[in-house]
């Protein structure tokens, strides 16, 4: 899908099955990646199994091409692992992306909890959610120096945060989604299931805020977090229907 539509490189997430939390496994994706005719870069897994107990053998996993590492999807929310994680991150120049949203705040996940939430009767997803790790983990990385990316940024008060944050530091990096700086929750009340995500799509003035993010500087970049899903897995009811666009 890349190749034919023009794009030259792309960087993978780890959150596959099975995941690249291992030498094997990575191996074969960098391989597969060599058959496609574009150059393909992939994240290893910050924690085995993605389950957030246990560091994966992040300086094997460098050493053999790993462009990064993440548990995208999963927040890590263990601090002195991701303390752990951030340090050793930091020794190999690799950078640390991170998806932002703590399950303790979220009853649905992937519809915002405003307008949208309000009109499926659900709890939803609130923009605590998102702020709230961000805060924490901007925190810790500006203590060890690590390349922080913070992964598809929703919230205009997340924004805020990145941008007060690289004003003490050059490890910050945060990146956006089409979707989020198009849409806004009206098109999950229009579009049901086919625009629910994790994070959520917000308010216009979060979309707002990123689009102004992106104009001066804040967020580094714009990433597709592209995630295809099945007709029939879509066709589920808003609160049992996978995230993803």
């Amino acid at each position: 899908a890349a190749a034919k539509g023009g794009f030259t490189s792309v960087v993978l997430m780890a959150n596959t099955r099975p995941p690249v939390d291992n030498a094997d496994t990575l191996r074969e994706v960098l391989e597969k990646g060599q058959k496609t005719g574009i150059h393909v870069y992939t994240c290893a897994n910050v924690t085995m199994g993605m389950k957030g107990e246990a560091l994966t053998d992040m300086e094997a996993l460098s050493r053999m091409g790993a462009a990064g590492f993440t548990d995208d999807g999963i927040p890590l929310m263990d601090e002195k692992l991701l303390r752990e994680a951030l340090q050793t991150a930091a020794k190999l120049k690799k950078p640390v992306s991170l998806h932002e949203e703590d399950p303790a705040y979220i009853t649905n996940n992937g519809i915002h909890a405003g307008e949208a939430a309000a009109h499926y009767g659900i709890g939803g997803s609130p923009r605590e959610a998102e702020t709230s790790m961000v805060e924490r983990d901007i925190r810790i990385a500006l203590t060890e120096n690590a390349d922080l990316s913070i992964q598809h940024i929703s919230t205009k008060e997340a924004v805020e945060l990145v941008r007060q944050a690289k004003k003490q530091s050059c490890h910050i990096f945060a990146e956006a989604t089409p979707h989020h700086f198009t849409l806004t929750q009206k098109a999950a009340v229009t579009y049901g299931t086919m625009a629910k995500m994790n994070p959520p799509l917000r308010e216009e003035a979060d979309r707002m805020a990123i689009i102004e993010g992106l104009r001066d500087g804040t967020i580094d970049m714009i990433a597709t977090d592209h995630a295809p899903h099945s007709e029939e897995e879509k066709a589920k009811a808003i609160t049992e229907a996978p995230s993803g666009i």
